[in-house]
């Protein structure tokens, strides 16, 4: 039975990270990096190229196909002060696909950079796109919690704005690399199998997959799966409450097909998820189908996972098997003739919570007293701490570039 976590103080996830266990740069080769495995209480290590070893003929692994956008843009005004603009979701119009096709104008809400200097006024740039001259205004609307609204404008209807973010755009890495963005990271940064465009930080646990580490799991006879979960800024907000009740998660957008539905009721309503970002977008779909169990006529509002909703269940809802779950999403994709299911989730998962539908996970380590390792340790019984004094003493390189780890749920 799922219980409450509202009150775990995050002082109890904490352990010392040194500097220099913060991995700055990946690996020459992808998977060459280490690989931990948690199972049954106990820890061991390998490289990831063995990674097919452990997984199961006939298993069901699901990887999140976002690709990081360059989202930070740059603009100096005239009096010389450097303003950056970081785009964080789209406003207007709302959808990213949709977003990314306009030719002339969108909105988007964005962190500012240096926001005391850009009181007012328009900020311009110019830039070649395709070889043509282009102009990029950019305009600071109505404030929204810690970010604004701002909205872009360019001179050429032949370039749209994903074309405006491939030239004029940064990649966003994470704030703690405490370096700049490299011309390396443009390739690096990106799972090999990103496709989607929409996120702001990668969803790391991917960046160690090769073309033949995935290969290789296919010839074992592993079904690899797609969804898309567009990774915001709101993952390396640091916990600043004493109790977990008092942080705000952020809210991140989800797609699943049909056919990634399907697969899943044919193993079960169980797969292995690749980072936890998979994990929130498939531990969120068990409660958006427990929703449609309670009112199959759910608005687009009410589908929307909650942080806390998986806490507030009743026993016997919380007992409802993931398959029943899952086929109640496919009934209402199926009444309003949907192929992929778009939706948002804030769900946290923390200790209390009783994982669906992950059976295992691939994960790299994360910060301390973050939601992230709330997640690991909900998912490992509370045993997280001797995988992570392991990798400390084992020389595990941390955080988004460094090394990862295979966790079993059993």
């Amino acid at each position: 039975m799922t219980q409450d976590p509202r009150h775990i103080r995050i002082s109890e996830y904490n352990y010392p990270l040194p500097d220099e266990r913060i991995a700055k740069f990946p690996l020459p080769v992808r998977d060459q990096s280490k690989l931990l495995v948690y199972r049954r209480g106990t820890v061991s290590e390998d490289t990831f190229t063995a990674l097919p070893q452990y997984i199961a003929a006939g298993e069901l692994m699901i990887f999140n196909n976002t690709k990081v956008i360059q989202a930070r843009l740059h603009f100096r005004k005239e009096t010389g002060a450097l303003i950056e603009v970081f785009c964080l979701e789209p406003y207007e119009p709302a959808d990213y696909a949709q977003n990314f096709q306009q030719t002339a104008h969108t909105a988007w809400l964005c962190m500012i950079g240096n926001l005391k200097k850009w009181k007012e006024g328009v900020l311009r740039r110019e830039m070649n796109v395709k070889g043509q001259a282009v102009t990029l205004t950019a305009e600071r609307g109505v404030c929204m919690g810690t970010s604004h609204r701002v909205d872009f404008r360019w001179d050429n209807p032949a370039v749209t704005f994903a074309d405006i973010l491939e030239v004029f755009g940064e990649l966003p890495i994470p704030p703690y690399l405490n370096r700049a963005t490299q011309e390396s990271d443009k390739e690096t940064y990106q799972t090999v199998y990103s496709k989607i465009k929409g996120s702001v930080a990668a969803p790391t646990a991917g960046l160690h997959f090769t073309p033949r580490v995935l290969d290789a799991l296919k010839e074992k006879g592993v079904d690899l799966e797609e969804l898309t979960l567009h990774v915001g800024a709101g993952t390396f907000r640091p916990v600043k409450s004493e109790e977990i009740e008092g942080h705000e998660m952020h809210t991140e957008y989800i797609s699943v097909s049909r056919s990634t539905i399907e697969k899943l009721l044919a193993h079960g309503g169980q797969a292995i998820a690749v980072g936890t970002t998979s994990v929130r977008t498939l531990e969120s779909l068990y409660h958006i189908g427990l929703t449609l169990l309670e009112n199959p006529d759910a608005t687009d509002e009410q589908l929307r996972v909650r942080q806390w909703q998986p806490y507030e269940l009743t026993p016997e809802r919380a007992a409802t098997p993931s398959t029943e779950a899952l086929k109640a999403v496919l009934r209402y994709m199926d009444g309003h003739g949907l192929e992929t299911l778009h939706t948002a989730t804030q769900i946290i998962i923390a200790p209390g919570y009783e994982y669906k539908v992950v059976k295992a996970m691939v994960t790299n380590f994360h910060q301390p007293q973050s939601t992230l390792l709330l997640l690991v340790s909900a998912f490992v019984h509370g045993d997280w701490q001797q995988i992570y004094d392991y990798a400390l003493a084992h020389d595990f390189r941390f955080l988004s570039y460094g090394d990862s780890s295979l966790l079993f749920n059993e």
